[in-house]
């Protein structure tokens, strides 16, 4: 998976709308391998980047878990700390 890519799910406070799209973006520039593509792909790509989008918003509404919602910010300092360790840095 595309390590920009983030869980999006069940997160307080809930994802919004700019990182669905986001997400969706990152997916599609992934499998499609352009990051800004031609004039001759953009509505293509476009279209495609909403589909991933609406997509993604119907699951993310579906979904259903028991489990409490995590914090955005303690998750990104677990992964901040993660890294620190994977690669020697200072927190």
């Amino acid at each position: 998976m595309c390590r920009n890519i983030r869980t999006l799910y069940n997160f307080e406070p809930p994802v919004s709308e700019d990182e669905v799209h986001a997400a969706a973006l990152q997916y599609v520039r992934k499998i499609s391998g352009f990051t800004r593509p031609s004039q001759a792909n953009a509505a293509a790509f476009e279209q495609a980047v909403e589909q991933v989008a609406a997509i993604s918003r119907r699951l993310l509404g579906e979904l259903t878990t028991s489990a409490p919602p995590k914090d955005r910010e303690v998750e990104a300092a677990k992964a901040r700390a993660r890294a620190a360790e994977r690669y020697g840095r200072a927190a």
